[in-house]
Parts: structure tokens; sequence; C-alpha cells
């Protein structure tokens, strides 16, 4: 199978040859990732600004992005002159779309699209002001977040248009021990313009994708229901992973690493081994219902060369096994 194959079907439970995987050199993945390049016609007006008018200011290091120092919309005043980005310019894809016609290797082209719906409301708002927001501000808020959706699904439309296979957003919507919001204000909020932006991309033909940390199974049926198709989930530990797939698996796909701030820090290289393959038999054995992933920024979290490629080692050799298991079984 080629990579987009074997995702598709992991995704889809209807039986990969092994568990795909999306892992460093020299190891592999069976992804393609692009994204949208900036809007060529704009310059900052100050340092640290990005395309939205948010000012960053990054460590020293550079091993974390930063924290937003200047929030264009703390005032809502504001928001009917706020100069929104356009990302429905054909030309932030061009690099994606060369970068796609010369993946003869078939890789899952997956898009990263400028979709988040409580971060980019906390760069833009302020920390306070985005969680105070639905009492003190719902019909501004409401717009707000309509607008994020609409610039979401300007920029799929480009991307289904250019062969990406699937979407891919960030919303970090747990703390350690409980998610975020209530399940009750999340159907309120945000789950009803997930499921206009995750219903947009299927009927596109794209699959779904949405990283998010913490403590979210209070929102994972929610998710599901919105039209998400895979989780990407860097912590597990805190929720449990025998509890996840009981009570998802088989719903949705995990696509995650060995939990990154627990074992892969905490346990020994043969705890790491343990962690992978306990992930592959908990999410993987609905005939798909996983992929294996590493933490990109392995130095901001601690995480060892040793462990990273104890991990992959498992996802790939356990992995290429779980289906043949299956059945001879």
């Amino acid at each position: 199978m080629t990579g987009s194959e074997r995702v598709k079907r992991a995704v889809l439970f209807q039986g990969p040859d092994r568990i795909p995987v999306d892992l460093p050199e020299p190891f592999g993945t069976d992804f393609l990732h692009v994204g949208p390049d900036p809007d060529p016609s704009w310059r900052p007006k100050s340092p640290g600004e990005d395309e939205w008018g948010c000012i960053w200011e990054k460590d020293r290091e550079g091993k974390t992005m930063g924290q937003v120092k200047f929030h264009p919309l703390r005032d809502y005043s504001l928001l009917n002159d706020y100069p929104f980005p356009n990302y429905d310019l054909p030309e932030r894809y061009e690099r994606a779309r060369r970068a796609i016609e010369e993946n003869t290797e078939g890789k899952f082209v997956l898009a990263h699209i400028p979709l988040s719906f409580i971060h980019r409301l906390e760069y833009l708002r302020g920390h306070e002001e985005a969680w105070t927001d639905p009492y003190e501000h719902p019909d501004e808020l409401e717009m707000l977040l309509d607008k994020l959706a609409d610039i979401a699904m300007d920029s799929i439309r480009h991307f289904a248009s250019i062969g990406a296979e699937g979407i891919c957003s960030a919303d970090d919507w747990g703390l350690q021990d409980r998610s975020m919001v209530s399940p009750e204000l999340f159907r309120k909020f945000w789950k009803k313009r997930y499921a206009k932006v995750y219903g947009f991309a299927r009927d596109l033909g794209l699959l779904t994708f949405l990283h998010s940390c913490g403590h979210i199974s209070e929102l994972l049926d929610d998710l599901i229901d919105a039209g998400l198709h895979v989780i990407q989930m860097d912590q597990q530990e805190n929720m449990g992973v025998e509890e996840l797939s009981k009570r998802f698996g088989g719903r949705i796909c995990f696509w995650c690493p060995v939990d990154i701030q627990g074992t892969m820090v905490r346990g020994s290289v043969e705890d790491v081994r343990r962690y992978a393959r306990k992930l592959i038999d908990a999410f993987g054995r609905f005939n798909g219902g996983f992929i294996g992933k590493w933490y990109p920024s392995p130095d901001a979290v601690g995480h060892t060369w040793e462990k990273i490629a104890a991990m992959a080692e498992e996802f790939i050799s356990y992995g290429s096994k779980i289906y043949k298991k299956g059945d001879e079984g």
C-alpha cells in the first residue's frame, strides 16, 4: 500500500497492511504535510507581528512558540473594522501545490489549515477575555467564531482543489484533569462551528484531523458527532489508554506518540516500548484506528533520542504484525 492508502484505511477502519506512522528520519512517514504560505503582499508593522496583527514575544532559545503580548481585538468595538487575513488567495497555495505534484511516493497529503477556535480567540482577544466572552460578549463571540470558520473554509477549498486528502488544525481543549470548558458550553459555541467546517471538508472528500492536548475525553463524543475522523493526542495517561479505547475505540482514529509528559519523560526505554505496544493494541485493533507519531519538538519536553528511537522501532515492528495477528486469530 502507499502511505495514502494506508492512512485512509486506518482512519476509516478498512484494514491497512500495517500501522501508519509519522516519524523522524531514518524511520520515515506516511504523510506529506503542507500548509498555506503568508500573503505575499503582507508586511509586519511591528517586530514580532503576525498576519493577524498579534505581536509575539519569544524566548531567546526559541524552544517554544512564545506568547502574544498585543491582542488586536481586545476591544470588540474594533471587530467591524478589523482586517482579517485573506486565505482565499491562490498565491498562498503554490508551494503546497508543487509539493503535492512531486509526491511520487503516494504519501497521504495532510493540509494544515488556519483554524484554531480557542487559540486564535486567545491571541486576538487575550486569555482572560477569551474565557469570559461566552458570558460577557456571547453575540460578538458568535460573530468572531463564524468568521474564523469562514476563513478555514476558504483555505480548505483551495487545498481540496490541489489534491489534499485531509485537513488538520489545533485546539488544546484540556487541562491536566478535565476539559477547559463544560460540554454544555462547548456545544453552545464551538461544536456547531466544528460541524460546519468538518461538514464542508467531508463534502469535498477530505478527512478531518484535530490536535488537542490535555484531558479532553468529555468533549470527544461531541467532536466525533461534529464529524472529526482523527484525534491527534499527545497525552493519554491522564485519561487512561484502556478507558479511551473502551469509550471511543472504533469510532475515531487516534494519532499518538507515547505520552509526552508521562512515560516518554519518566519511563525507561523498555517502558516506552511497552507503552507503544499498548497504544497499538488499544486503539489499532478495530481493523484500523491508530497512527503512530513522534513529538517534533523533543528538546522542549525533554525527550531523548534513545527513547524516540525505541518508540519508532516499536511502532514499525509491532505495528506491522497487529493485523497479521488478527488474520491468524
